[in-house]
């Protein structure tokens, strides 16, 4: 049996008993609503409605934290207690996440950035399809192998958008993939379907061409390839 969901429960009720009800001054409200990064592909949103405060996190849109005092929390969503702080060099601020075995530590974990800032999710979800590829390029120059970018996930996110008959949002998310992933045979054959269906079968058939001489068990690739060449003589 997993006690692990109990204990934070429990935790939780143990630390709610102790929250406390904190009068926020407009400075500080001003100072520290806003987004922080989490990660390149999410942020912690802070705002406060009628002086109290709340997180929007990972989907949900309505976090309630046990308040310690002005500046520390408890986020039972992440297991972690956070302090608002400034970093005393740049006069940037953070989320800082406390150790649990140094309460005096201060880190500086999740940066607040500009309310306009976007993850190349968010720009995936606005359709801002070149801002996306170039967050994403910025991703991988920092770490090639970072599980931020994912192939299956784009190549998922490609083929709604063609269930949803959104052949150029489709077509413009598979060559994103493509550049991206130029080795994969797949990300070409996924380019060439969404090609074949707005209409171009000439850039469906190059596509499929590639996709076919990088993997020769393709046989759809293989036949489309073949029965274009066969109409073309």
């Amino acid at each position: 049996m997993n006690t692990k969901p109990l204990f934070i429960l429990f935790l939780f009720i143990l630390i709610s008993s102790c929250s406390k009800t904190v009068n926020y001054s407009p400075e500080h409200i001003k100072n520290t609503s806003g987004r922080y990064l989490y990660n390149q592909e999410e942020v912690i949103d802070v705002y406060y409605e009628d002086n109290e405060l709340f997180l929007k996190w990972k989907g949900a849109e309505k976090i309630k934290p046990v308040i310690m005092n002005e500046n520390v929390f408890f986020v039972a969503d992440m297991y972690a207690k956070l302090h608002f702080v400034q970093h005393p060099e740049t006069k940037e601020r953070y989320l800082s996440k406390i150790p649990k075995d140094n309460e005096n530590l201060i880190t500086y974990d999740y940066l607040k950035v500009s309310d306009s800032f976007k993850t190349p999710r968010m720009y995936l979800n606005d359709k801002e399809y070149k801002k996306a590829f170039k967050a994403y390029l910025e991703i991988k120059k920092q770490d090639s192998t970072s599980v931020l970018i994912d192939e299956g996930e784009l190549n998922r996110l490609g083929y709604q958008l063609l269930r949803n008959n959104e052949n150029e949002d489709a077509i413009d998310v598979f060559k994103m993939n493509v550049a991206l992933y130029p080795g994969s045979s797949n990300v070409y054959d996924s380019l060439a379907e969404a090609y074949l269906k707005s209409g171009d079968s000439l850039r469906a058939y190059n596509n499929y061409k590639i996709a076919s001489e990088m993997n020769s068990d393709n046989e759809r690739a293989k036949k489309y390839v073949n029965a274009y060449a066969e109409s073309h003589k």
